[in-house]
Protein backbone atom coordinates (compact mmCIF):
# COMPACT_ATOMS: atom_id res chain seq x y z
CA UNK A 1 0.00 0.00 0.00
CA UNK A 2 1.41 3.37 -0.94
CA UNK A 3 2.09 6.19 1.48
CA UNK A 4 -0.54 8.29 -0.27
CA UNK A 5 -3.36 5.78 0.13
CA UNK A 6 -6.46 6.70 2.13
CA UNK A 7 -8.16 9.82 3.38
CA UNK A 8 -6.35 13.06 2.64
CA UNK A 9 -3.98 14.55 5.21
CA UNK A 10 -2.92 18.13 4.55
CA UNK A 11 0.50 18.10 2.83
CA UNK A 12 2.07 20.31 5.49
CA UNK A 13 0.87 17.94 8.24
CA UNK A 14 2.05 14.87 6.35
CA UNK A 15 5.45 16.47 5.80
CA UNK A 16 5.78 17.22 9.52
CA UNK A 17 4.75 13.68 10.49
CA UNK A 18 7.23 12.16 8.04
CA UNK A 19 9.98 14.40 9.47
CA UNK A 20 9.18 13.25 13.00
CA UNK A 21 9.24 9.60 11.97
CA UNK A 22 12.65 10.10 10.33
CA UNK A 23 13.92 11.81 13.50
CA UNK A 24 12.68 8.90 15.63
CA UNK A 25 14.53 6.40 13.43
CA UNK A 26 17.75 8.37 13.84
CA UNK A 27 17.50 9.06 17.58
CA UNK A 28 16.23 5.61 18.58
CA UNK A 29 18.31 3.62 16.05
CA UNK A 30 15.25 1.76 14.76
CA UNK A 31 13.74 0.94 11.39
CA UNK A 32 10.06 1.75 11.00
CA UNK A 33 8.17 -1.05 9.26
CA UNK A 34 4.67 0.43 9.26
CA UNK A 35 3.45 3.98 9.95
CA UNK A 36 -0.27 4.76 9.86
CA UNK A 37 -3.04 6.91 11.22
CA UNK A 38 -5.01 5.14 13.95
CA UNK A 39 -7.75 7.28 15.42
CA UNK A 40 -10.86 9.14 14.42
CA UNK A 41 -9.33 10.36 11.15
CA UNK A 42 -8.68 6.77 10.03
CA UNK A 43 -11.87 5.49 11.68
CA UNK A 44 -13.91 7.84 9.49
CA UNK A 45 -15.39 10.27 12.02
CA UNK A 46 -12.92 13.11 12.72
CA UNK A 47 -13.78 16.38 14.40
CA UNK A 48 -12.17 19.67 13.39
CA UNK A 49 -9.94 19.45 16.48
CA UNK A 50 -9.09 15.74 16.26
CA UNK A 51 -5.47 14.81 16.94
CA UNK A 52 -3.34 13.04 14.38
CA UNK A 53 -2.87 9.62 15.98
CA UNK A 54 0.30 8.40 14.29
CA UNK A 55 1.13 4.78 15.14
CA UNK A 56 4.06 2.73 13.94
CA UNK A 57 5.74 -0.65 14.30
CA UNK A 58 9.52 -0.76 14.32
CA UNK A 59 12.45 -3.15 14.62
CA UNK A 60 15.76 -2.61 16.37
CA UNK A 61 19.19 -4.03 15.48
CA UNK A 62 19.57 -7.73 16.27
CA UNK A 63 21.92 -7.31 19.25
CA UNK A 64 19.38 -5.17 21.11
CA UNK A 65 17.18 -8.24 21.48
CA UNK A 66 20.06 -10.30 22.92
CA UNK A 67 20.59 -8.18 26.03
CA UNK A 68 19.96 -9.77 29.44
CA UNK A 69 18.10 -6.62 30.48
CA UNK A 70 14.95 -6.29 28.37
CA UNK A 71 14.62 -2.87 26.81
CA UNK A 72 11.48 -0.77 26.60
CA UNK A 73 9.27 -2.03 23.78
CA UNK A 74 7.43 1.20 23.02
CA UNK A 75 8.46 4.61 21.72
CA UNK A 76 6.32 7.53 22.83
CA UNK A 77 6.52 11.19 21.99
CA UNK A 78 4.54 14.03 23.61
CA UNK A 79 1.65 15.50 21.66
CA UNK A 80 2.86 18.62 19.86
CA UNK A 81 0.65 20.59 17.46
CA UNK A 82 -2.06 17.89 17.68
CA UNK A 83 0.33 15.18 16.45
CA UNK A 84 0.40 12.15 18.76
CA UNK A 85 3.24 9.86 17.65
CA UNK A 86 3.76 6.46 19.33
CA UNK A 87 5.03 3.05 18.24
CA UNK A 88 5.49 -0.58 19.25
CA UNK A 89 8.45 -2.85 18.83
CA UNK A 90 7.74 -5.71 16.39
CA UNK A 91 8.16 -8.25 19.18
CA UNK A 92 5.48 -6.52 21.24
CA UNK A 93 3.20 -6.28 18.20
CA UNK A 94 3.56 -10.00 17.49
CA UNK A 95 2.91 -10.88 21.13
CA UNK A 96 -0.31 -8.87 21.17
CA UNK A 97 -1.39 -10.38 17.86
CA UNK A 98 -1.00 -13.84 19.40
CA UNK A 99 -3.36 -12.73 22.18
CA UNK A 100 -6.06 -11.72 19.64
CA UNK A 101 -5.55 -8.03 20.35
CA UNK A 102 -7.26 -6.37 17.38
CA UNK A 103 -5.17 -3.18 17.47
CA UNK A 104 -2.31 -4.56 15.38
CA UNK A 105 -4.78 -5.78 12.76
CA UNK A 106 -6.36 -2.33 12.67
CA UNK A 107 -3.00 -0.67 12.11
CA UNK A 108 -2.32 -3.09 9.27
CA UNK A 109 -5.66 -2.14 7.68
CA UNK A 110 -5.49 1.63 8.22
CA UNK A 111 -6.58 3.58 5.13
CA UNK A 112 -4.05 6.33 5.93
CA UNK A 113 -0.36 5.47 5.46
CA UNK A 114 2.57 7.78 6.30
CA UNK A 115 5.26 5.48 4.90
CA UNK A 116 5.52 2.76 2.31
CA UNK A 117 5.10 -0.57 4.09
CA UNK A 118 8.19 -2.66 4.68
CA UNK A 119 7.86 -6.05 2.90
CA UNK A 120 7.47 -7.76 6.29
CA UNK A 121 4.05 -6.12 6.69
CA UNK A 122 2.62 -8.46 4.04
CA UNK A 123 3.78 -11.41 6.18
CA UNK A 124 2.32 -9.79 9.28
CA UNK A 125 -1.00 -9.36 7.46
CA UNK A 126 -1.02 -13.01 6.38
CA UNK A 127 -0.35 -14.08 9.97
CA UNK A 128 -3.16 -11.85 11.28
CA UNK A 129 -5.56 -13.37 8.76
CA UNK A 130 -4.51 -16.94 9.49
CA UNK A 131 -4.81 -16.69 13.26
CA UNK A 132 -8.00 -14.61 13.30
CA UNK A 133 -10.23 -15.71 16.19
CA UNK A 134 -13.74 -14.25 15.73
CA UNK A 135 -14.94 -14.82 19.29
CA UNK A 136 -11.81 -13.48 20.96
CA UNK A 137 -11.83 -10.48 18.64
CA UNK A 138 -15.51 -9.87 19.38
CA UNK A 139 -14.75 -9.86 23.11
CA UNK A 140 -11.97 -7.34 22.46
CA UNK A 141 -14.42 -5.03 20.68
CA UNK A 142 -17.14 -5.57 23.27
CA UNK A 143 -14.72 -4.51 26.02
CA UNK A 144 -13.83 -1.39 24.04
CA UNK A 145 -17.51 -0.52 23.62
CA UNK A 146 -18.37 -1.08 27.28
CA UNK A 147 -15.45 1.10 28.32
CA UNK A 148 -16.77 3.88 26.10
CA UNK A 149 -20.36 3.50 27.30
CA UNK A 150 -19.39 3.98 30.93
CA UNK A 151 -22.32 5.62 32.77
CA UNK A 152 -24.27 7.53 30.15
CA UNK A 153 -25.72 4.67 28.13
CA UNK A 154 -28.50 3.69 30.50
CA UNK A 155 -29.63 7.27 31.06
CA UNK A 156 -31.81 9.54 28.99
CA UNK A 157 -29.40 12.43 28.63
CA UNK A 158 -27.55 13.38 25.48
CA UNK A 159 -24.45 11.29 24.76
CA UNK A 160 -20.90 12.55 24.26
CA UNK A 161 -20.61 12.20 20.49
CA UNK A 162 -17.03 10.91 20.75
CA UNK A 163 -18.10 8.10 23.06
CA UNK A 164 -21.09 7.35 20.90
CA UNK A 165 -18.74 6.50 18.07
CA UNK A 166 -16.36 4.65 20.39
CA UNK A 167 -19.27 2.31 21.24
CA UNK A 168 -20.82 2.19 17.76
CA UNK A 169 -17.68 1.26 15.83
CA UNK A 170 -16.92 -1.82 18.00
CA UNK A 171 -20.60 -2.86 17.84
CA UNK A 172 -20.48 -2.69 14.05
CA UNK A 173 -17.24 -4.70 14.06
CA UNK A 174 -19.08 -7.46 15.94
CA UNK A 175 -21.99 -7.27 13.52
CA UNK A 176 -19.66 -7.41 10.52
CA UNK A 177 -18.04 -10.57 11.90
CA UNK A 178 -21.48 -12.14 12.28
CA UNK A 179 -22.44 -11.23 8.72
CA UNK A 180 -19.07 -12.27 7.26
CA UNK A 181 -17.77 -15.14 9.40
CA UNK A 182 -14.05 -15.74 9.43
CA UNK A 183 -13.08 -12.34 8.00
CA UNK A 184 -11.31 -9.68 10.03
CA UNK A 185 -13.53 -6.58 10.25
CA UNK A 186 -12.31 -3.32 8.69
CA UNK A 187 -11.30 -0.51 11.05
CA UNK A 188 -13.08 2.28 9.16
CA UNK A 189 -16.67 3.13 10.13
CA UNK A 190 -17.90 3.61 6.57
CA UNK A 191 -16.48 0.22 5.55
CA UNK A 192 -18.13 -1.36 8.60
CA UNK A 193 -21.48 0.20 7.70
CA UNK A 194 -21.17 -1.07 4.13
CA UNK A 195 -20.40 -4.60 5.35
CA UNK A 196 -22.99 -4.71 8.13
CA UNK A 197 -26.16 -4.92 6.02
CA UNK A 198 -27.95 -2.25 8.06
CA UNK A 199 -31.36 -0.92 7.15
CA UNK A 200 -31.51 2.43 5.45
CA UNK A 201 -32.78 4.42 8.44
CA UNK A 202 -29.79 3.33 10.54
CA UNK A 203 -27.34 4.17 7.77
CA UNK A 204 -28.88 7.63 7.44
CA UNK A 205 -28.63 8.23 11.20
CA UNK A 206 -25.00 7.14 11.28
CA UNK A 207 -24.19 9.39 8.31
CA UNK A 208 -25.84 12.29 10.12
CA UNK A 209 -23.80 11.60 13.26
CA UNK A 210 -20.59 11.59 11.23
CA UNK A 211 -21.55 14.91 9.62
CA UNK A 212 -22.38 16.40 13.02
CA UNK A 213 -19.04 15.34 14.49
CA UNK A 214 -17.23 16.82 11.50
CA UNK A 215 -18.76 20.20 12.44
CA UNK A 216 -18.25 20.04 16.22
CA UNK A 217 -15.44 19.64 18.71
CA UNK A 218 -14.44 16.41 20.43
CA UNK A 219 -16.42 17.19 23.62
CA UNK A 220 -19.78 17.99 22.02
CA UNK A 221 -22.89 15.98 22.86
CA UNK A 222 -25.27 14.26 20.46
CA UNK A 223 -28.99 13.67 20.78
CA UNK A 224 -29.70 10.08 21.75
CA UNK A 225 -30.81 7.90 18.85
CA UNK A 226 -32.90 4.94 20.07
CA UNK A 227 -32.27 2.81 16.98
CA UNK A 228 -28.51 3.18 17.29
CA UNK A 229 -28.69 2.56 21.05
CA UNK A 230 -30.62 -0.65 20.37
CA UNK A 231 -28.10 -1.73 17.72
CA UNK A 232 -25.21 -1.29 20.14
CA UNK A 233 -26.98 -3.19 22.94
CA UNK A 234 -27.97 -6.01 20.60
CA UNK A 235 -24.52 -6.55 19.16
CA UNK A 236 -22.78 -6.46 22.54
CA UNK A 237 -25.13 -9.20 23.65
CA UNK A 238 -24.29 -11.48 20.72
CA UNK A 239 -20.55 -11.86 21.17
CA UNK A 240 -20.74 -15.53 22.06
CA UNK A 241 -22.60 -16.32 18.83
CA UNK A 242 -19.30 -15.93 17.02
CA UNK A 243 -17.24 -19.10 16.60
CA UNK A 244 -13.95 -19.55 18.39
CA UNK A 245 -10.96 -20.35 16.23
CA UNK A 246 -10.11 -24.04 15.96
CA UNK A 247 -6.38 -24.18 16.50
CA UNK A 248 -4.71 -26.36 13.93
CA UNK A 249 -1.44 -24.49 13.54
CA UNK A 250 1.36 -23.41 15.85
CA UNK A 251 0.96 -19.67 15.42
CA UNK A 252 3.57 -18.88 18.06
CA UNK A 253 6.17 -20.77 16.02
CA UNK A 254 5.08 -18.94 12.89
CA UNK A 255 5.41 -15.58 14.69
CA UNK A 256 8.83 -16.59 15.96
CA UNK A 257 9.95 -17.39 12.43
CA UNK A 258 8.72 -14.02 11.15
CA UNK A 259 10.54 -12.23 13.99
CA UNK A 260 13.80 -14.13 13.62
CA UNK A 261 13.86 -13.74 9.84
CA UNK A 262 13.37 -10.01 10.29
CA UNK A 263 16.05 -9.35 12.93
CA UNK A 264 18.60 -11.63 11.27
CA UNK A 265 18.49 -9.82 7.92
Amino acid sequence: MSAATGNPIAPVIRQEIEARLTAIEASEEVRILLAVESGSRAWGFPSPDSDYDVRFIYVRPRDWYLSLAPGRDVIERPIVDEIDCNGWDIRKALGLLLKSNAVVGEWIDSPIRYRLDDPVVAKLTALADAMFDPRATAHHYANLARGALDRWFDGASDAPVKRYFYALRPALAIRTMRVHPGVRPPMNLQALVAASELKGTLVAQIDALVAAKARSNEKSNATRLPEIDALIRDELGRVNELPARTDGEDFAARADTLFLDLVNT
